[in-house]
């Protein structure tokens, strides 16, 4: 596997994990499993399962940075973090959470997002 999709494909597991960290407990707690835990106790579950966000999410880096022989500059793989992010935020908020719903304003925020990735892959001179 080459390196952009090597990257791309370690960003998008480790933005699961991401997500399942910070919106997870919610779903946890709306289900009634931590309804009652301590804070103390879902952050550290949280914490527990950001470790493996980031046993993905370094390694995508160090694979896709420039400076390490991969095919993104720094600002390029931000962008791409933050739109698969959102992408993979918003898949799994609505399958998980039944009361999000994607609307027309959502929409128009991801195409400004496709459009920052377009803008930040520009030859700049």
């Amino acid at each position: 596997m080459n390196s952009t999709l090597l990257t791309i494909f370690l960003l998008v597991i480790s933005n699961v994990f991401m997500t399942m960290a910070w919106y997870g407990h919610l779903k946890l707690q709306t289900i009634g499993v931590s309804k009652n835990w301590p804070l103390f106790v879902v952050i550290l579950c949280s914490w527990g399962v950001a470790l493996l966000e980031y046993c993905f999410m370094v390694p995508a880096n160090r694979i896709g940075f420039s400076g390490n022989g991969g095919p993104f500059s720094l600002m390029q793989l931000k962008v791409i973090q933050e739109v698969i992010t959102l992408t993979v935020f918003t898949i799994l908020a609505m399958f998980f959470f039944s009361g999000e719903k994607l609307h027309w304003n959502h929409i128009a925020a991801f195409l400004c997002l496709v459009a920052a990735v377009y803008f930040v892959f520009m030859p700049s001179k």
